[in-house]
């Protein structure tokens, strides 16, 4: 059983306290000790902990150690700003607060409640992820909110939903690697976005598992992997049906698993009887030889675990991508038994969480659907409003930003994001969001998007908050704080309520904690897909996690393993589809030679808002870099480490070079922790997957020129 969380304050302003850390899916668990300066320092240390849970198991990356760095900084923002003559200044929440509505009130009178947008975060907590989709929906009528997990999972989620019948991370247990005797790392850079989860491959590898890692570079994951594919960026879906054909073709599919619970083999295994495994590895860039000892790895394995992350879900087919891959799982039975499953290696701190309860714009809480009528009457009736008083479906995170740069939306409230960094096509909505008539921005420091505000309103960070969140193998985790909230700072959630006040929508609003969201959030999810009806905070605070769906709080939260006798779909049976081969919608010409792709680094978190207020984590990275083969700047006459500027259809920016043979000749790498001219979004693009709405991230094409030659 996990330690419960609290908090022991002692007589001066030391403290020790038990937390998670606010970055990453796994939500590691920690206990902070603040102790006094010591004489002759004016500034207190702290003492960070691992403590034991069964997600990290007590780990700790460099990122959990250096949290609380960010929490405490004197950047913080503590009062609201209001903006007056063009300047951002201190306001009381009185003036911010009435300022909110009366603006609010007035755009929606003269352009209907659609002019205005709610835009969410997949950091928040599931209180205040549920209360945001609330609040867009009761208080202002806007069937525009959407968030910035669109840009995380809506890939692997909307390809979940389509062959299991339900998106749930992973559909086994973290428990489950070391017991798996072939595992696929597709797309997914664990050691650098996840590090306290590689002792699980680490013991699958002393177990005698085969790792197989599919990407572009050469990371740290690749480092550990038996077979690495490093293919052309954009061509997954390809790759996985060559290992497809190899499958058929040596008889290593379940035929009794495909017989009893799946439907559509048929008319997959008639659309591999047309692939061709030189073609394959032509598009892909891969050798056949290459192609075959992997898919014979897997296939032979008596137990086999498949993951993905972005490098697969971040393209424009990545929905079909990840559907691809799932197939690979069903032909070969590897689902619902120790040791098998697929997982989703979800990227924010609650992307798992914040998609479930309604910050989705086609989304009800408990994975519900907006245009069913039967869930809009059920959701409803728990909100105590009439059904077709609720907003019809929206539209995705990056066709937001388009209609506010076609001033359809012309007010827009952002909380737990900063989409001037991390949209895709960023100038564009740069451009948009100056031109508002009404931004309000809720964030703990002035980011890029919060300078361009009209109003700022200071939020508590994860120190001082409480709140559940579900990490990515859908254990719902609880996280508490006693400690005071600094300045003027509020919770996320209150601050809703408050404003929902100031609109005249009190009773629909009137929480008075966390927890007594939560109790709504479990009435309002009972019945549908993600079911939290049987998780209680007490439950939480006892048993540490609980997995979802729990339906009942008499049923056992902590078994973790789905499908095991029965998919989610009517006929309990999984859903295979033949996927096509192809090319990214944009490939190299002579203009764009290359292929860029972007990412994470081991010390920095989404657009760096909070890690870059960390002076032992922007120490580790202090500006943006692009990776280049050095075949590829020699041609292009670029130095390692010199600035050059990457350019592409939609824009440019400026990085400092950084030559490696771990790439592939005709791919670049750009992390994505950097605004202003470092933001690799101002150059990728804004094509989206017709099934996700998930931007074209990882197959962006660009030129590169020297800053030195230019000049």
């Amino acid at each position: 059983m996990q330690q419960s969380l609290g908090i022991h304050m002692s007589k001066d302003s030391g403290f020790v306290m038990d937390t998670q850390c606010p970055f990453c899916s796994v939500q590691c668990k920690m206990r902070i000790t603040k102790e006094l300066p010591v004489l002759g320092s004016s500034r207190p240390s702290y003492v960070i902990e691992g403590i034991a849970n069964a997600a990290s198991e007590g780990r700790l990356c460099v990122k959990g150690m250096n949290a609380h760095q960010h929490a405490t900084s004197t950047e913080r923002l503590l009062q609201p700003l209001v903006r007056k003559d063009g300047q951002l200044v201190s306001a009381s929440w009185e003036e911010a607060l009435s300022t909110i509505s009366s603006r609010f009130q007035a755009i929606a009178k003269e352009y209907g409640p659609d002019s205005l947008g709610v835009y969410g975060g997949g950091s928040l907590t599931n209180e205040s992820a549920y209360l945001l989709g609330k609040f867009a929906r009761v208080a202002l009528g806007t069937k525009y909110i959407d968030y910035n997990g669109r840009f995380c999972m809506s890939a692997a989620a909307s390809a979940g939903n389509k062959t299991f019948g339900i998106d749930r991370g992973l559909t086994c247990r973290l428990s489950d690697i070391p017991l798996a005797r072939c595992i696929i790392l597709a797309g997914t850079n664990i050691a650098e976005c996840q590090p306290t989860l590689m002792p699980y491959f680490t013991k699958a590898k002393e177990n005698g598992a085969i790792i197989i890692v599919i990407d572009p570079r050469v990371t740290a994951t690749a480092a550990i992997a038996d077979i690495h594919l490093q293919l052309k960026p954009g061509t997954d879906a390809a790759l996985v049906n060559g290992l497809l054909k190899v499958l058929v073709d040596e008889k290593l599919i379940d035929e009794t698993f495909i017989s009893r619970r799946t439907n559509g083999f048929a008319e997959l295994k008639d659309h591999l009887s047309g692939i061709q495994l030189e073609e394959v590895a032509d598009l892909t860039g891969l050798k056949v030889a290459a192609i075959q000892k992997a898919a014979m790895a897997y296939g032979r394995a008596e137990t086999g675990i498949i993951f993905t992350a972005r490098g697969v879900e971040q393209q424009t087919d990545g929905h079909v991508g990840v559907r691809n891959f799932l197939n690979l799982v069903l032909a070969t039975g590897k689902v619902g038994k120790s040791g098998c499953g697929y997982g989703a290696v979800t990227g924010q701190g609650n992307g798992q969480g914040g998609r479930e309860h309604g910050q989705k714009s086609d989304q009800l809480p408990g994975y519900r659907n907006i245009e069913d009528e039967q869930d809009r009457s059920y959701v409803a009736g728990v909100w105590g409003i009439d059904p077709t008083e609720l907003p019809r479906k929206g539209v995705s995170a990056y066709e937001m930003m388009e209609l506010v740069h076609q001033r359809v939306i012309r007010s827009l409230f952002v909380m737990g994001s900063n989409p001037i960094v991390s949209n895709p096509n960023a100038n564009l909505v740069e451009k948009g969001l100056q031109n508002l008539d009404f931004l309000v921005v809720a964030d703990m420091f002035l980011s890029e998007t919060a300078k361009l505000a009209d109003i700022v309103l200071p939020v508590t960070a994860y120190l001082e908050n409480d709140g559940t969140l579900t990490n990515l193998e859908g254990r719902v985790l609880l996280r508490e704080s006693t400690i005071a909230s600094p300045g003027e700072t509020r919770h996320d959630w209150s601050i809703l309520c408050q404003i929902a006040e100031e609109l005249g929508k009190k009773r629909y609003f009137s929480f008075q904690s966390a927890e007594q969201i939560f109790e709504e959030l479990r009435l309002a999810s009972r019945g549908g897909l993600a079911d939290y009806y049987g998780i209680t905070y007490d439950r939480l605070r006892r048993e540490g996690g609980i997995y979802w769906p729990c339906t009942s709080t008499e049923e056992d939260g902590n078994q973790g393993m789905m499908f095991t006798d029965a998919f989610a779909h009517s006929d309990g049976k999984a859903i295979f589809m033949p996927v096509a081969s192809r090319l990214p919608e944009e490939i190299p010409s002579e203009k764009y030679p290359l292929t860029m792709t972007n990412g994470r680094v081991l010390s920095h978190y989404l657009t760096g808002v909070q890690t870059r207020k960390s002076p032992s984590l922007a120490a580790r990275n202090i500006e943006n870099y692009i990776e280049i083969h050095p075949k590829t700047a020699q041609k292009l006459r670029v130095e390692d480490g010199e600035w050059v500027e990457v350019t592409s259809r939609r824009g440019s920016f400026n990085v400092r070079s950084r030559i490696t043979d771990k790439i592939r000749e005709d791919t670049v790498f750009v992390p994505m922790h950097w605004g202003g001219v470092q933001n690799v979004n101002k150059a990728t693009s804004p094509e989206l997957d017709p099934h996700c709405k998930m931007p074209g991230f990882k197959t962006s094409t660009v030129a590169i020129t020297t800053l030195r030659l230019r000049k």
